[in-house]
């Protein structure tokens, strides 16, 4: 059996434990390798002619990408999980307690677990390059660090910035990570090793904690001080995660209990805090997201692919300028930007230039990387330099007459080979591709705004699709940096026809009397990043009244939008563009809290009458997007549960603690959702008929994720 761990010794008394676990594109740390490593460890610390000892991996870009998350699965009780936790405490302070310098060498992913053992070092030194990232990024698991990382963390930055690490889980560049003080030294990749292996002669020096800002220093010297810290975290994070994640709530415990009575009080809080919340529902919803999202990017889809060396983008718009910048930043492909005018196309190249140029600001990017980004974008105003696109985007206005003129266009333009993808958000591929000549070219990829922001897009085939087109599409899309999933065509695809009927009752509601900001309140408690009449400020009140029309035309009464909601496109409110919709924009917004823009009631002839319970608000409108998801699935439009847990976490902030709307359906039990929908069926009509697959399970007594 090959080994994960391979020991050195140099001649001048340096060893170097190279990690590589055979047949791994990364290393990952994993229960069974406990025996090897203490096997190891008792190796070097009783060979009396090794002085230091430097920790490197074997792989390409990865130091350590963190535990191996399957193993958690594994756990069936919470003793279980403790155990794992513990047997890290223990290699660690084995590794911490080497009587000579112990140096992590460290380039490219150094997470969580990779962390946490790199922290057990004596000193940390990582190399220069882009592909280098540091991080506890547990919590977005719903876990904390749970070897030892709540403890070395803290006592080596300090702890605002321990804490602002851990609950959030980001990740930090190798310049971050040394002002911070978690590297002493960053180097070219080139002559890391030789650099450790100088640092390991140095001697025994642990690094010394770096300076933080006065007011951090003073509170972190008294308990009073300290639990300042705390009480304003604790704050932060209810805000934040209206209490529907148990995780930061355990990281900040964790920390209190550790620098108020030692390391050993702090470590055996988190092996029981991590222990609890791997049993947690919460826990392992979010790990089956992330399970789903690895699995999906192993998928075929490689097979019939070709290579796209160019695209297009047709429409210099928001969408079109963020669809081009992700095409040449992300993906690094040459992509022309096609608009009528030279306005559009200049908004395209200033859209693409600033998001570049806040990472130079940053210092995370190069003035000279981001001009050699800008350069993969050119563009025109005519079908020029456009004849070798493998893949043409076009993002122009929701008008199928239009969008068949540039079908047209494409067709007579470029080769016969060249993809034609519809950015579209409800029209039918199917009618797009009525007009043209080589239908099995025509696809739809619709994104999500902001383009730069969302990861997940639609790849919608349509009857006449070919499956190298559906192929070189995904794959086009994973470059962009995004996740997809492969849709059936129809009006408002997956994502766009399950957000309608949660925004449709939303409005409903608002129109029995409901306040805007009671109603959105209700939404962000429930779980999601922001309420639906913010939702609709947001994305343009006159984007929400096109599509509007055309789902209720090819799905059905269900899709009809409340007729009142015509009055404020006639008031001129379109949303925050038009600094005119539910809320106030522009100069008659105060600064700090988001204000209601109460004239808004009168336009509707209502008075707001007194606030109903939250979750009752809440429920009425996310059954209406439940229903809908398993009537999609039912119908073929989303090809497994998977891919719609995912379209709508993805797509449109579904709470991701619920893992999805079928897991959430699941935890629900379909005979109790069915119940629920009867009963509003019964209150407010038809609307509300539960769906015939959920019926048929509620029978069969069956779940989503048998």
């Amino acid at each position: 059996m090959e080994k994960t761990f391979n020991l050195t010794r140099r001649d001048d008394g340096i060893a170097v434990l190279t990690m590589d676990v055979p047949g791994e594109s990364v290393n990952t740390l994993r229960a069974e390798f406990s025996a090897e490593i203490n096997e190891l460890l008792s190796e070097i610390k009783s060979d009396s002619s090794i002085k230091g000892l430097v920790i490197i991996s074997g792989k390409k870009d990865s130091f350590i990408a963190g535990a191996d998350i399957s193993m958690l699965d594994k756990c069936k009780t919470s003793e279980d999980a403790k155990t794992l936790s513990q047997q890290g405490h223990r290699v660690f302070f084995d590794l911490e307690n080497l009587p000579f310098p112990v140096i992590a060498a460290i380039h490219g992913s150094c997470l969580g677990g990779g962390l946490e053992l790199a922290m057990a070092c004596h000193q940390r030194i990582c190399s220069d390059d882009t592909k280098t990232a540091l991080g506890l990024p547990e919590v977005q698991l719903g876990l904390l660090p749970g070897g030892g990382g709540t403890q070395r963390l803290p006592r080596l930055v300090g702890i605002a910035s321990a804490l602002d690490m851990m609950l959030t889980g980001k990740q930090l560049r190798p310049k971050q990570a040394k002002k911070l003080g978690i590297v002493s030294e960053v180097v070219p990749k080139t002559i890391l090793l030789e650099a450790a292996i100088k640092l390991a002669k140095a001697g025994h020096k642990k690094a010394k904690p770096v300076k933080q800002s006065l007011v951090n220093r003073v509170l972190e010297a008294t308990p009073i001080g300290r639990n300042i810290m705390f009480d304003q975290a604790t704050k932060q994070v209810q805000r934040k995660t209206q209490g529907n994640y148990p995780a930061p709530n355990k990281i900040i415990d964790c920390v209190r209990v550790g620098m108020s009575k030692g390391i050993h009080a702090g470590l055996e809080v988190e092996a029981r805090h991590f222990s609890d919340l791997v049993m947690t529902k919460e826990s392992a919803a979010l790990r089956s997201i992330f399970f789903a999202t690895t699995e999906m990017k192993k998928e075929a889809g490689e097979a019939n692919s070709k290579s796209v060396k160019k695209a297009v983008v047709l429409g210099g718009g928001l969408m079109g300028g963020g669809i081009a910048s992700v095409t040449s930043t992300k993906a690094k492909v040459p992509v022309r930007v096609k608009d009528i005018n030279e306005q559009g196309l200049s908004n395209a190249l200033s859209y693409a230039y600033n998001l570049l140029d806040k990472k130079v600001k940053r210092r995370h990017m190069t003035a000279n990387d981001r001009d050699n980004i800008m350069a993969l974008m050119t563009t025109t105003t005519e079908y020029k330099g456009v004849q070798d696109a493998d893949i043409v985007v076009e993002a122009v206005f929701e008008d199928l007459s239009l969008k068949h003129q540039m079908v047209k266009d494409i067709e007579r333009e470029c080769s016969k080979e060249t993809i034609f993808a519809s950015n579209t958000s409800s029209l039918p591929i199917g009618q797009i591709a009525e007009v043209a000549e080589r239908p099995e070219n025509v696809i739809g990829l619709h994104y999500f705004s902001p383009v730069d922001k969302m990861p997940l897009v639609e790849v919608i085939a349509h009857e006449k699709t070919s499956a190298e087109t559906i192929a070189t599409t995904v794959n086009f899309a994973r470059k962009q940096g995004k996740t997809p999933i492969v849709v059936k065509d129809g009006a408002g695809f997956y994502v766009n026809r399950i957000l309608a009927l949660y925004m449709n009752e939303a409005s409903q509601v608002l129109l029995e009397g409901q306040r805007i900001e009671h109603l959105d309140k209700s939404l962000v408690k429930f779980g999601f990043p922001v309420g639906p009449m913010t939702l609709l400020d947001e994305v343009g009140i006159d984007v929400g009244a096109k599509i509007s029309p055309i789902l209720e035309k090819e799905l059905g009464e269900r899709f009809v939008a409340p007729q009142a909601f015509d009055k404020l496109l006639g008031d001129g409110r379109k949303g925050r563009k038009s600094d005119k919709g539910f809320y106030l924009y522009g100069k008659q917004a105060k600064k700090g809290k988001k204000q209601v823009d109460e004239s808004v009631y009168a336009l509707f002839g209502l008075t707001p009458k007194p606030n109903k319970e939250a979750s009752k608000l809440s429920q009425r409108c996310v059954v209406q997007m439940l229903n809908e998801a398993a009537r999609c699935l039912d119908e073929g439009i989303i090809a497994c549960p998977r891919d719609g847990d995912i379209g709508a976490i993805f797509g449109i902030g579904f709470p991701p603690f619920l893992g999805g709307p079928f897991r959430y359906m699941d935890e629900l039990g379909a005979k109790a959702l069915v119940e629920t929908l009867q009963k509003y069926q019964n209150e407010f009509g038809d609307r509300f008929t539960p769906c015939d697959l959920l019926v048929k399970m509620a029978q069969e007594e069956r779940s989503f994720y048998e």
